[in-house]
């Protein structure tokens, strides 16, 4: 559940990217941050195993405007795709206000996406979380490649429901904005809900602010020209900040300092 902090009038929502590992999960936050305005967004924070260059996870903040008197900050972070990392997954899922599940759309890939979707259903269900009732959205990557599983195999096997879901390119930013567009309809409701039944006093909140000043930013990056993609480049890899770190313990640790730093945010 969103995390409201009546001291500072600011609200923290928890978006997790999940799925196989090199996926595109890490492709999706970088596209993001490259895209946004430095003023709208945080930098991205990875942190790293000490013996390879996998990432633990990604964090980056976003700001997204107001629900009533609330400072709405999106927290995106992406899960470990390995198998060996199932410990950090859960630590990441904790507290998790939407998924977005990134599938890879290879065929031979297939299987690892079963797979992974099986462990999102299993961690949630130890934290204590509904699979079936959490916002959840579909990002079916890497459509670009050749050899691809089909959007109705994805939807049989994945998602029967038909929960929304967008073809992507995240490597191009194709299908990156409106994944995130997409998982944020669906939280953005519940998160102003929650703000409701928490007051204090009824207050009335306004429907459509945060989603106004989140599209007007997403319509920004939109907006950047292709030559100006080398100087975002630039920028975004001077704005990434690395941690490195040995056990599960100094994950959680670290995990717990962050997440207090962000809700303190605003």
């Amino acid at each position: 559940m969103a995390f409201v902090n009546y001291l500072t009038n600011s609200v923290a929502v928890k978006i997790v990217y999940f799925g196989p590992g090199l996926s595109g999960k890490t492709t999706n936050l970088r596209y993001i941050a490259q895209k946004l305005d430095s003023s709208s967004r945080g930098e991205l924070i990875c942190l790293e195993s000490d013996t390879s260059r996998t990432y633990f996870f990604d964090l980056l903040f976003i700001n997204a405007g107001l629900i009533g008197d609330f400072k709405v900050h999106f927290q995106l972070m992406t899960c470990p795709g390995q198998v060996f990392y199932e410990a950090s997954r859960r630590s990441v899922l904790s507290g998790a206000d939407g998924i977005v599940f990134v599938a890879d759309s290879q065929v031979p890939l297939l299987d690892a996406n079963l797979e992974s979707f099986e462990s999102l259903r299993r961690n949630l269900e130890e934290l204590h979380l509904d699979i079936n009732t959490l916002p959840l959205v579909f990002q079916y990557n890497k459509r670009d490649l050749e050899d691809l599983t089909s959007l109705d195999t994805f939807n049989n096997l994945l998602n029967p429901y038909l929960r929304p879901y967008f073809e992507a390119e995240a490597i191009n930013g194709r299908g990156v904005f409106e994944a995130f567009r997409g998982i944020a309809s669906l939280v953005l409701p519940v998160v102003r809900q929650h703000i409701l039944t928490e007051q204090p006093e009824e207050v009335e909140v306004p429907e459509t602010e945060t989603e106004k000043k989140m599209e007007e930013a997403l319509a920004k990056a939109r907006m950047d020209t292709p030559e100006a993609e080398p100087r975002i480049q630039r920028q975004i890899s001077q704005d990434i900040r690395k941690i490195k770190l040995k056990s599960e313990r100094d994950i959680e640790k670290e995990l717990e300092k962050l997440s207090c730093e962000f809700s303190k945010k605003g």
